[in-house]
């Protein structure tokens, strides 16, 4: 695409598109600038755009279609095409940051992300300038151009918070500190000096304090791996200014705003992290400097209101008190009971209470509500920093602690039991300090695992949590319903299983709650008691436990789905896939109804899929909803493609990139089930799998090849005789996944297939070259992984066809190979071989070419042949060798970044091991002994003798024994 004004006209035009409300102008649009992403200079004619347009809009939807190209296509994955041209790279490098930095807000950014996605790949090796030219701005002055430099240094080191420590990250960290820290703290000193001489002038202030909040962070990030050096010797500067902060009170700061954290709120907030980032990880140096933060902190609890814009500044100081009373050297500092007192008043009572705030969440954001509650999102609450506090302080002071809150908790019952119409919240209350102090450990996969001894769990739920369960009225007091669901939920490796099994009935009947909270919260709770382990290994909640409540179970699931705001509730979802798993055949009767609900929400979400969590659930039904009828009644199959196949169509035909990785899953799982023939509805599909578009993408190749198996598998002969001209578009899918690192398995998957399925003669013109291509891989990149898939392929090739035809068609390639394959690879490699059906089949291979291949008993390669023996003996009886060559890098598929949809595997609609020998070979020992027995009656004298000079004596010892088990002698 060259840079001209057509191609600048062309690209704003469809720009314009992207943005239509119409899918029927919007689509074709995208579908455009996905099939020009590739053109060099694209990206530039991009930044071209975003910098010179006249139309806003246009410019920073340019911005965003920037970063998103960045995000899909910088990173370079190894045997993939390099998707950006190193020109172009080489340019955008050169002018992104002077760009981002003369960009309005809203553009810059965008760009500041796209800068640290490129920094993510390219700093600091093929980066080096960035660095010095961001630190050179700071001189600039000019706090627009300043703020855009430290929002970028932030996206670019944040990852330091979470990275795992290296070699790799230590270099870089330090080549950042030595070119950074100084100049951010000479930057900080200087900020704060503004601050002092423009403290009346609100808009200089708000920049500033701005710049301060950055500076605090990315503090905070340069921090978190280890204490730099030069932190340790600048400590004063840095921490004395952050506590004159923490005082700060500028009126012309605070705003009227009651929801959104003002700048004085946010800077506060992130000094409270970095104390107690502080705090935790260096205390001895941090020491001298505690008691002022502690006391500042405190003060700054004392007086904060309850708005929701002080949440994160609350949450982030109660998480500083939490995280210094658990140390044990300043536990001197909470021993005090008037001070134990004053914190339970002061700061967690308050900062438990349900606000209208919460209520309002409650009622009309049910999903940030959940999020927050249960799954414990990153966005901090006040109630769960009370929580961690009270955690802490019962660390050391367990009973003082449960003591003084008990009192507390008797009280709010007690009011409410006075009036509970109008004191609900004292008891909402009550249940979240219970719970705070009852829980010490807790797991998503089994709740609270380890419970606080002096708080009775079982009498507080009898005595508390199930009169609000029993209730008539679902829909009375909902906050309370959800409360007491929730103490269920977390409570259940603690409490009896009567009284569990007392809770679900009553969990059953919330289903049909009108809050969504509430129906959530017992779909949640269902979900997680049918995932319990009972004795040996079985569900805790049984099927024959559930027979009583089982229709009105899925009833209430499936008609939850249909309450409004619960469309596509992914936890309703996972309920649903959870008690088809717990039920089994008890849901046969049902499924002709159920699979009808399903279908039809499917062909819904296809049309926009938006919740991939809900969608995976969904698949996951369908899948548990086919096995579970099928294996009761394999002809039921046909019924269920029915109703599935024109959904399938459909997704198929309008490409819903994230739901066709799916959609061959379950068609894989419907295919293994029919009896050995391939319906003509999946033979008028075959051709299709084929094209090579469908293989582009990463997420499709698995459930792809498991679906090309089972056509094999079902129908190799039919495909060769009723689609042979298919044959080489088979093979050149296997010959695309041989030349790819992350992939060859897969490709090895699906020539395995094709040897064991397809009958020989089908494929007789093709053997030789599948071969030259394998070893054409060899030479080039010789992968552990690959020399395992290899070695079983050659081994499956031996069991198939004879070990003469695997010699005669490596000796075809080149004289002499069948020699070289066996001396440097089957001998020293075979150890590495994984997996109980991998090492059958490679035992009964090398059997074969020991015992039925004539050239190893009587030309140069015999030599080979006791060497070759004792290492199938290693293979039986040593351990595993699992070691990788230093210099490789072992390829995981990991996910691509941006939005290629990455493969999700079914868990239901798992594939069941297949092995190729089967039942023909029970003990390849017991084979090997037979073999070499039958050998030896063929040529008597020969096998002892060559066992007698060559095989070392730990493996002969081996031998005799299998000869024994086997009941045969050599001759």
């Amino acid at each position: 695409m060259d840079l001209n004004d057509a191609n600048f006209n062309t690209l704003t035009d469809f720009m314009r598109k992207t943005l239509d409300p119409d899918p029927a102008v919007r689509r074709p649009a995208e579908k455009f600038l996905e099939s020009v992403e590739g053109n060099q200079n694209y990206p530039i004619l991009l930044l071209t755009l975003l910098e010179k347009s006249q139309d806003n809009v246009i410019r920073v939807c340019s911005a965003v279609t920037f970063k998103n190209y960045v995000k899909r296509n910088w990173r370079i994955i190894e045997d993939e095409p390099n998707k950006i041209s190193d020109p172009d790279r080489t340019a955008i490098k050169a002018n992104i940051v002077n760009l981002m930095l003369s960009s309005p807000e809203q553009i810059q950014k965008q760009l500041s992300d796209a800068i640290s996605i490129i920094g993510r790949e390219d700093f600091p090796m093929k980066w080096p300038d960035l660095l010095t030219e961001m630190v050179t701005r700071f001189q600039s002055g000019d706090f627009h151009i300043i703020n855009g430099v430290l929002q970028t240094a932030h996206s670019l080191f944040k990852r330091y918070r979470h990275e795992f420590k290296s070699n790799e990250l230590w270099t870089e960290i330090k080549l950042v500190l030595d070119t950074f820290a100084q100049p951010l703290t000479e930057l900080f000193k200087a900020t704060i000096e503004l601050c002092q001489t423009h403290a009346t002038d609100i808009n200089a202030l708000k920049v500033l304090f701005s710049s301060l909040t950055l500076i605090s962070k990315l503090f905070y990030s340069l921090n978190f791996q280890d204490l730099p050096e030069f932190f340790e010797d600048n400590m004063e500067t840095w921490m004395s200014n952050f506590h004159n902060l923490l005082t700060l009170d500028n009126k012309l700061l605070q705003t009227d705003d009651e929801e959104e954290a003002g700048l004085l709120e946010l800077l506060k907030s992130q000094i409270c992290d970095n104390a107690a980032l502080y705090a935790q990880k260096y205390d001895e140096e941090f020491q001298p400097y505690l008691p002022r933060f502690v006391t500042a902190i405190w003060n700054l609890l004392v007086t904060t209101g309850q708005e929701v814009k002080y949440d994160l500044l609350v949450s982030n100081a109660i998480q500083f008190l939490a995280s210094v009373c658990e140390r044990p050297h300043y536990k001197h500092l909470f021993e005090d009971q008037n001070t134990l007192t004053s914190i339970c008043e002061k700061v967690i009572l308050p900062n438990m209470e349900f606000r209208s705030a919460d209520e309002e969440a409650f009622e009309d954001n049910s999903e940030e509500y959940i999020r927050r509650d249960l799954e414990g999102s990153d966005i901090d609450t006040r109630r769960r920093a009370a929580c961690d506090l009270v955690r802490g302080l019962c660390k050391f002071f367990e009973a003082p602690v449960t003591a003084i809150f008990s009192g507390y908790v008797n009280t709010m019952l007690s009011e409410h039991a006075k009036n509970p119409g109008a004191n609900w919240k004292h008891k909402d209350a009550a249940i979240y300090l219970v719970t705070s102090l009852a829980s010490k450990a807790q797991t998503q996969k089994h709740g609270i695992t380890q419970a606080n001894e002096l708080v009775n769990l079982s009498e507080f739920f009898v005595n508390h949590i199930l009169p609000d369960l029993k209730s008539q009225n679902v829909n009375e007091f909902p906050v309370l319903k959800a409360d007491a669901i929730k103490y269920v939920m977390i409570f259940r490796s603690q409490l009896p299983k009567e009284q569990l099994l007392q809770a679900i009935p009553l969990l059953v009947a919330h289903l049909q709650a009108e809050s969504i909270v509430e129906h959530t919260y017992a779909a949640h709770a269902l979900e997680r008691l049918f995932t319990m382990r009972g004795p040996n290994n079985s569900t805790l909640i049984t099927p024959a436990e559930m027979a009583p409540f089982t229709e009105q179970l899925l009833n209430h699931l499936f008609k939850a789905l249909a309450i409004p705001g619960s469309s596509e509730n992914e936890y309703i979802m996972k309920a649903i896939m959870r008690s088809f798993s717990l039920l089994q055949e008890s849901i046969v009767p049902y499924v002709p109804t159920l699979i009808g609900q399903l279908t039809h929400k499917l062909l819904l979400v296809c049309k926009n899929p938006s919740k991939p969590h809900f969608n995976h659930y969904l698949f996951e039904s369908l899948c548990l909803s086919i096995r579970i009828t099928c294996k009761a009644n394999p002809t039921t199959v046909g019924s269920f493609e029915d109703a599935l196949f024109p959904v399938f169509t459909e997704i198929l035909q309008t490409d819903v990139q994230e739901f066709v990785p799916y959609v061959f899953q379950v068609m894989s799982l419907l295919l293994e089930i029919h009896a050995n023939s391939i319906p003509d509805s999946y033979m008028a599909l075959f051709p299709h799998l084929l094209q090579p578009v469908l293989w582009e993408r990463t997420g499709n190749i698995p459930p792809l090849v498991r679906l090309l198996q089972a056509y094999l598998q079902k129908g190799g002969a039919s495909i060769a005789s009723s689609a042979a001209d298919k044959i080489p578009g088979l093979l050149g899918v296997f010959q695309k996944l041989i030349a790819s690192k992350a992939n060859d398995h897969q490709g090895f998957y699906l020539l395995n297939s094709i040897i064991e399925h397809m009958p020989p003669e089908s494929i007789l013109q093709y053997r030789k070259q599948i071969f030259i291509l394998l070893f054409q891989r060899l030479q080039s990149s010789k992968t552990t992984k690959f020399i395992k898939s290899f070695l079983v392929f050659i081994n499956l090739y031996s069991v198939k066809y004879g070990a003469i035809a695997l010699q005669e068609i490596f000796d075809s390639i080149q004289p002499k190979m069948f020699g070289m394959v066996v001396e440097k690879i089957i001998i020293p490699e075979v150890q590495k071989v994984s997996g109980p059906v991998e090492k059958k089949i490679c035992a009964v291979g090398i059997t074969k070419i020991l015992t039925e291949c004539p050239s190893m008993m009587d030309t140069e390669y015999t030599k080979l042949w006791t060497p070759l023996l004792q290492a199938l003996i290693g293979l039986f009886e040593l351990p595993e060798d699992d070691s990788v060559p230093d210099d490789e890098h072992f390829i995981d598929i990991e996910d691509t970044p941006g939005y290629q949809t990455a493969f999700s595997q079914l868990a239901f609609a798992g594939k069941k091991e297949h092995d190729p020998i089967g039942e023909a070979v029970g003990n390849p020992k017991i084979l090997l002994a037979q073999s070499l027995h039958k050998l030896s009656t063929a040529c008597p004298g020969r096998v002892p003798s060559m066992l007698s000079s060559n095989l070392n004596a730990e493996a002969l010892q081996y031998l005799q024994g299998y000869l024994q088990a086997a009941s045969v002698q050599l001759v």
